[in-house]
């Protein structure tokens, strides 16, 4: 194995034909390509703009902070799947085994973090500004690092010396997890927008609606995103246990994993003012 993609499938018979495999190997190529070029200098600046306070401050940003920093390994990964084409650099395999589990547990968990604390925003509010300062931000964001290094222990020592069965299980598992999760924040600030207080006036209640529209649309774009960029992953995962086959959907999905790590920035960005080009809903 001598390629980054062929980490998620590197255990894993496939029924590719030649010419198939081949096309799916030069786009997976040109995706890491785009990830790393692209990617690494995005989430650079959306760190920037989050530290000097350019956006909406580093209290309110940490978590795209932390987020950010995620992708910023993941974009080291797509740099060291393009290295490791070259032969006498295959053994960045192991490097991007070991990498794998900031990305698979990392992106998630911080973004269902940020649906998290829209969903307290919008349903509770007190607890939202009872747990509103940054040291409470800090140790949620120490605990999902401490996690996330255990992911990826697990994730070298699964595909090193185990098989891709116990990866695909607890991937699938994981993976469904942090979506419902994300779904069930999204069905709750729906519901919250068709409620108003009690004695709100016109003014006051359309401000409010206003926010929970915006905390909605973030949740609602997370969590379509993560649902392409995850359900290939956790629908061929499952498949892989019932039949020990691997079909194109996982490789597909590995595409759609990569660029998924642009939407969390470009909504930064686009709070932030920086894209005047889209719409603010």
């Amino acid at each position: 194995m001598n390629n980054f993609t062929v980490n998620f499938t590197s255990a894993v018979s496939t029924n590719f034909t030649p010419q198939c495999s081949e096309l799916l190997a030069n786009v997976k190529l040109g995706v890491h390509s785009i990830n790393f070029l692209f990617g690494l200098p995005t989430h650079c600046y959306v760190i920037w703009l989050i530290i000097t306070g350019t956006g909406s401050g580093v209290a309110s940003g940490f978590f795209n902070l932390n987020l950010s920093v995620c992708e910023i390994v993941n974009s080291l990964n797509s740099l060291f799947a393009v290295l490791s084409y070259i032969p006498w650099l295959s053994s960045l395999t192991n490097l991007a085994y070991f990498l794998i589990g900031f990305t698979i547990t990392g992106r998630p968990v911080f973004q269902c973090l940020m649906c998290v604390e829209r969903y307290l925003a919008v349903v509770h509010p007190v607890t939202f500004l009872k747990y509103k300062p940054l040291r409470y931000r800090v140790i949620c964001c120490t605990v999902v690092w401490i996690i996330s290094f255990g992911s990826c222990l697990y994730c070298m020592f699964t595909l090193l010396f185990l098989n891709f069965y116990i990866y695909a299980c607890i991937n699938s598992i994981q993976f469904f997890l942090f979506f419902f999760i994300q779904l069930f924040c999204l069905v709750a600030v729906l519901r919250a927008l068709k409620q108003s207080g009690p004695g709100e006036r016109g003014r006051e209640r359309e401000e409010e609606n206003h926010m929970k529209r915006r905390a909605f649309y973030l949740i609602l774009i997370t969590t379509v995103s993560m649902t392409i960029v995850y359900m290939p992953f956790t629908l061929s995962g499952f498949f892989y246990m019932l039949t020990l086959t691997c079909d194109e959907p996982l490789s597909v999905g590995i595409i759609f994993f990569i660029l998924g790590g642009f939407v969390q920035p470009v909504l930064y960005l686009h709070r932030a003012g920086k894209l005047s080009c889209l719409y603010s809903p």
